[in-house]
Formats: C-alpha cells, sequence, structure tokens
C-alpha cells in the first residue's frame, strides 16, 4: 500500500478536499496530536483504570441511535452515567470536527457507536472472527451499508505506549491477490452482480418499519454487497496463507495521544498491539465520494463486468 500514511498537522490548517481523497485512495490519515479534546485527566485514568475490570463484550460502546451503553457489567448506576457522559462527548468532539473539516464526506452520514477499547489486544485469545490481531477489512456495519462506506476516527489515549497496526493493502491490493481465492461470486455474474433482490428490499423495508420503535434492529438487516464483504473478511482472518503474506505487508506505530481515521472497508488492517483507544464509527455514503471508482462496491462490480 504505497502512501498508506498520510500526515495533516490541524496548526497549517487542513484541505478537506486532499483529505477526503487521501481517505478514499485507500491512505490511513494521520495526526500526529489529537485534533479532538481528550476527556479531563481525571476521566482518562477513570477509564484506564477501572473499566477494565468491568468489561463485559470485545469493547464499551455507547450507541447513540438508542442512547444505550453496552459492554459493562456489574458496573454501579454512578460508573454507567460516568461513562455515558464521556463517550458521548467524544462521539460529539470528533463529528464536529470532521464536519468541520471534511464536510463533503459527512453530508447525510449516520454517526455510529463510539467505543472505548480498555484492554491490551495483543493475545487477547478471541476467535478469529472478533480478533483485531488478524488482517482484516470492515464489513456490514450496523446491518447493511448497502455500499456505503465505513470510515473510522481513533485516539489512542494510552500515555506511554503506541497503539501497533499491521496492512497488507488497500482493499484494491488485497482483492486483486484473493479475489478469486475467496470465491466472492463476481466470475460470470454479469451486471446483477450484487444487485438486491426482491426478498432483500423485503427485508429492508420491515427492517426499516420495525426499527422505528426498536433502532437497534439496523443490525439484522443485509444486502448482497454486505454478505459479500463479510464473506471476504471472514476468508482474510481464516486463511493462514494469507496472514502469513509479507509481500504487501506493513506495520504502523500511532504515538500516545495521536489520533488518524481510515475507511476500514477499504484497508486491511490489523491491531497487533495497543490498549485505552477511543474508536468512533460512521457511514459515509457513497455518493458523497470524490473517487467512487476506489469504492469497494465499484471494484467488485467493475470484476463482474470484466469476467461476466
Amino acid at each position: 500500500m504505497k502512501k498508506a500514511l498520510c500526515f495533516f498537522n490541524e496548526a497549517l490548517g487542513i484541505d478537506s478536499k486532499e483529505l477526503a481523497s487521501e481517505l478514499e485512495r485507500g491512505s490511513i490519515v494521520v495526526f500526529p496530536k489529537s485534533p479532538v479534546a481528550l476527556p479531563s485527566e481525571d476521566d482518562l485514568i477513570f477509564m484506564r483504570t477501572e473499566l477494565p475490570k468491568l468489561l463485559k463484550r470485545k469493547n464499551i460502546s455507547y450507541y447513540p441511535e438508542t442512547g444505550k451503553l453496552r459492554g459493562l457489567k456489574g458496573a454501579e448506576v454512578d460508573v454507567v452515567e460516568r461513562v455515558n457522559r464521556i463517550l458521548i462527548k467524544v462521539n460529539g468532539d470528533i463529528a464536529k470536527f470532521l464536519q468541520e473539516n471534511i464536510p463533503q464526506l459527512t453530508e447525510n452520514w449516520t454517526i455510529g457507536t463510539c467505543s472505548f477499547r480498555p484492554l491490551e489486544e495483543k493475545e487477547r485469545s478471541l476467535k478469529p472472527h472478533a480478533s483485531n490481531e488478524l488482517v482484516h477489512i470492515d464489513a456490514g456495519a450496523y446491518g447493511a451499508t448497502n455500499g456505503d462506506r465505513i470510515l473510522r476516527f481513533f485516539i489512542n489515549v494510552n500515555p506511554h505506549e503506541d497503539r501497533v497496526w499491521a496492512s497488507q493493502g488497500s482493499f484494491l491490493d488485497v482483492f486483486k491477490r484473493h479475489g478469486d481465492k475467496a470465491d466472492l461470486g463476481y466470475t460470470n455474474a454479469g451486471p446483477r452482480y450484487l444487485s438486491k433482490s426482491f426478498l432483500d428490499h423485503l427485508r429492508t423495508g420491515l427492517v426499516r418499519l420495525l426499527s422505528l420503535g426498536i433502532p437497534s434492529l439496523k443490525i439484522i438487516d443485509s444486502s448482497p454487497y454486505d454478505r459479500v464483504m463479510r464473506k471476504f473478511h471472514n476468508y482474510m482472518k481464516d486463511t493462514p496463507d494469507f496472514q502469513k503474506d509479507r509481500n504487501n505487508y506493513e506495520e504502523y506505530n500511532f504515538p500516545p495521544l495521536s489520533a488518524w481515521m481510515v475507511y476500514t472497508d477499504g484497508v486491511s488492517h490489523a491491531c497487533l498491539s495497543g490498549q485505552y483507544v477511543f474508536v468512533q464509527t460512521a457511514l459515509v455514503p457513497l455518493k458523497n465520494a470524490q473517487l467512487p471508482e476506489l469504492a469497494p462496491l465499484n471494484i467488485l462490480r467493475k470484476a463482474a463486468e470484466v469476467v461476466g
């Protein structure tokens, strides 16, 4: 993945079009110092020391569509309220920064969860499909993305240690090398490849209706594109030869109190080590893209046209 890291210094100003283009080209946009204000030191110490003992899930997450916090176990009310307050503030501050600096991407976007990952990622012994240590591309955030982009913003709030990532390249890089092996169904698929069927439309309509009363039900929606992306995600994590491949392999260190953002559906990645990070997830409409031909949906469709 050439030019994988792209550094922006807020003090020098941010060119929103340049930033958006770098993201779409498969760059990881890095801010050596987080441009988003951090929680108070007292709050950070609380998050680092108390939350590892209370973790029930992979992460602790605030869901803005429901206003609920998930991932804690046995926490007192005051602890839940404090974590909720912190994550709501971080989520809002990241959203405000992005809306002010890349407004063309945030138009009609969906702001998703804001999470805190309190455990050391190295050797967490998670199941392969849940492990952050295995290189993968993200798929199926909040149910059906239908080709919209998964944008994630990270802040390393470990005061002493880097967060270390690995990558085997952009989606296009990985697809060129492994698309056929992953059996993604584009061979001889023709122009209808990844188009939603009647049942897909029916499912989406039903989920939208039900989610008016229970917003969290959106996660059960699906689409042909999201199912293919999930299959590719699982192929990467389930294939030892892919994980061992070092031909396009790179590692990146994100220092304490730095921040970075990336289309995680468009860049393969793994977290090899690191503890204490905030992560905000958003869905960016594909129609906002400046370089739509580089979106995974259009890369897959082009492959179907070529071989179909």
